[in-house]
């Protein structure tokens, strides 16, 4: 009886005539978006392609040598990016291992039940209009709050540690560390957010599984629920890595805009993004064509972090499905 009832529903479904404006409207939908979708795709390699177009001449006359030379003299028409390389690599990266912690432990912090809701709610707000505060302000206060309030204790490092590499230049201002915590402020909203809502997606069911078996608060935390939300908090860390590199104002305000190379972390310094902030109005001749270039490492820096991104997004949500 069943059986013969769903047949005749399939049947009536089937024998449904549209109307002609149902047909049009379906038809100029999946038009329009498959039109919107190709903008896409066209912007992304018509600005790959213009910038490779402007960057050949310096491909050609400096190869692969321009990403291992420090050198960068207009006068001279002598260029290489690797200052630039080493400073974007190594503030994004510094900045992420610092916002990695703070960021997962306060949307933890969040979303357990660890502290009165009202004080949850107030820290959440709190972190999103972090994220709604201009870059151009926040390198402001980088320059005038932030670097010399932790310029005495960038000293006692390094009066205490000076003789490693790292931390072998005095501070006397802007300088690559002050960077890296101005990158840390502004990707941690975005590393907690988005683990927020991960953690927030993990069933109580595994909670009270796991409690039900007799674990503690903490042993359910980081052996269940951080293992079932680590694809999404995984690719909240990536994309802000990928905010880190291509970071523009606030760093050029307060990196020191050197392309004199040092290993120290207090010495100035320069990121590819506050290269181009700083030089391009000025550039003439070649040093456009290496400017190019030197945006062009950093799309393709970028390109790879979100490859990377949703492969690793992809393996592990295959993991914990």
């Amino acid at each position: 009886m069943l059986l013969s009832v769903d047949k005749a529903s399939r049947s009536k479904f089937s024998l449904r005539t549209r109307a002609t404006s149902e047909k049009l409207v379906d038809v100029g939908f999946k038009n329009i978006v498959v039109a919107m979708a190709s903008m896409v795709a066209v912007v992304l390699f018509s600005i790959f392609a213009v910038v490779y177009y402007e960057s050949t001449e310096s491909i050609s006359r400096y190869g692969l040598r321009f990403l291992f030379s420090s050198a960068w003299n207009p006068v001279t028409d002598e260029y290489g990016a690797f200052t630039a390389i080493y400073g974007t690599i190594f503030t994004s990266i510094a900045s992420l291992l610092i916002a990695i912690p703070l960021g997962v432990g306060t949307a933890i912090f969040i979303t357990e039940n660890i502290i009165p809701e009202y004080i949850r709610n107030v820290i959440g707000i709190m972190v999103e209009l972090l994220a709604a505060i201009p870059s151009v302000v926040l390198g402001l206060w980088a320059v005038f709050i932030m670097e010399p309030f932790i310029r005495p204790f960038l000293k006692i490092i390094y009066e205490l540690f000076g003789f490693i590499p790292f931390f072998s230049t005095e501070p006397l201002g802007a300088g690559m560390m002050p960077a890296i915590l101005i990158l840390v402020i502004m990707i941690l909203p975005i590393i907690t957010s988005i683990s927020k809502d991960s953690l927030k997606q993990v069933p109580s069911k595994l909670r009270q599984a796991a409690y039900g078996i007799g674990a503690s608060r903490w042993t359910t935390i980081f052996k269940v629920i951080i293992p079932a939300a680590i694809s999404g908090i995984t690719g909240g860390v990536l994309l802000a890595l990928g905010r880190a590199m291509g970071e523009t104002m606030a760093v050029t305000m307060i990196i020191g805009n050197s392309n004199n190379f040092s290993w120290s972390i207090f010495a100035p310094s320069y990121t590819i993004s506050s290269m181009l902030a700083n030089q391009f109005g000025e550039a003439d001749g070649s040093q456009v064509s290496s400017l190019m270039y030197a945006a062009l490492i950093l799309m393709i820096l970028t390109l790879l972090v979100n490859v990377f991104a949703q492969w690793i997004v992809k393996k592990l949500s295959l993991k914990y499905q």
